[in-house]
């Protein structure tokens, strides 16, 4: 290939993703910040907006000048979003942790299993998947009910003396959450794990190490990039979360994502959900940059 014509192809394979990230996350974000700075109206749609291209240069910079970010002062404000916020987090950080401490062992046994048998396992683990998430959500319902399969199970093995109340309860919005994104752990970890050079634990043996030491000095600080990326992957979509808790949640549980559907659909209030869903995503900025630091710093030391 000709250098004119292979640079012109890097340059096209390069602008590939930016320009899908441009009209499908820039854009969006874009058009839902500026209905955010609107006032809400009775109307179709219902609000007014402050910023209008229509207006021409002129107009446009008089509206600037007027701009304020009143429904982020709200929203920042008003108890109900702080607290819709904090418990998503800690929902959706509880949840993680119960999937790390779980989907490690199971992604460590597919590793260190047979090859031959791995892309089975691998399989029954995204066998879910081949179900719609609503109905295996909705399935839930079935399991944790007072007259459910789990109440039924503790009964007849006399690990409890009544009924238990799961459903409609922040525990039945955590196991939720792990039944659901618990592929998205496994994955990220099963990839790190299977990467790992045996030798490496032979070596410890050889120089004196015992099983647990080699783990924890030589397959965990391997690993840790799987689960900073599975952390990743199941934190992120948990913290903004919507049918998981409007199904097995209860009237206590306010998780951002039914707080920014009660404002959209209920109240009929565009703007102020569009400032919930703007703050949501700068939440969820923290961890992606921390996470793009530790790459970077990885890189560097190579």
């Amino acid at each position: 290939m000709a250098p004119e014509k292979r640079s012109l192809f890097t340059r096209v394979t390069v602008a590939v993703p930016f320009l899908w990230l441009a009209v499908f996350f820039l854009l969006p974000f874009l058009i839902v910040f500026k209905i955010s700075l609107s006032d809400d109206a009775v109307a179709q749609p219902p609000y007014v907006p402050l910023l209008s291209l229509s207006e021409g240069w002129a107009g446009l910079r008089e509206k600037l000048v007027l701009l304020d970010f009143e429904n982020y002062a709200l929203v920042l404000g008003d108890w109900l979003y702080v607290y819709s916020y904090l418990q998503s987090i800690l929902l959706a950080a509880l949840a993680t942790a119960i999937l790390v401490l779980i989907g490690y062992p199971v992604a460590y046994a597919i590793a260190r299993s047979p090859r031959g048998l791995r892309p089975i396992l691998l399989l029954l683990v995204i066998l879910p998947f081949f179900t719609s998430f609503l109905i295996r959500v909705y399935a839930w319902i079935g399991i944790l009910s007072r007259e459910g399969l789990l109440n039924q199970l503790l009964l007849s093995l006399g690990a409890a003396a009544q009924p238990l109340e799961i459903l409609s309860t922040n525990t039945a919005v955590v196991i939720g959450m792990v039944y659901s994104y618990f592929p998205f752990m496994v994955l990220p970890l099963y990839a790190a794990l299977g990467r790992m050079d045996d030798s490496l634990l032979e070596a410890a043996a050889d120089l004196g190490a015992t099983p647990a030491r080699a783990f924890w000095r030589i397959t965990v600080p391997i690993s840790t990039p799987g689960v900073v990326a599975g952390a990743l992957l199941c934190f992120i979509p948990a913290v903004g979360e919507f049918v998981i808790p409007d199904l097995l949640g209860g009237s206590d549980t306010q998780m951002i994502g039914r707080t920014v559907w009660n404002e959209f659909a209920v109240n009929r209030s565009w703007s102020v959900s569009s400032a919930l869903a703007i703050l949501i995503l700068l939440v969820l900025l923290a961890p992606i940059l921390i996470y793009q630091r530790m790459q970077l710093r990885e890189l560097e030391s190579r």
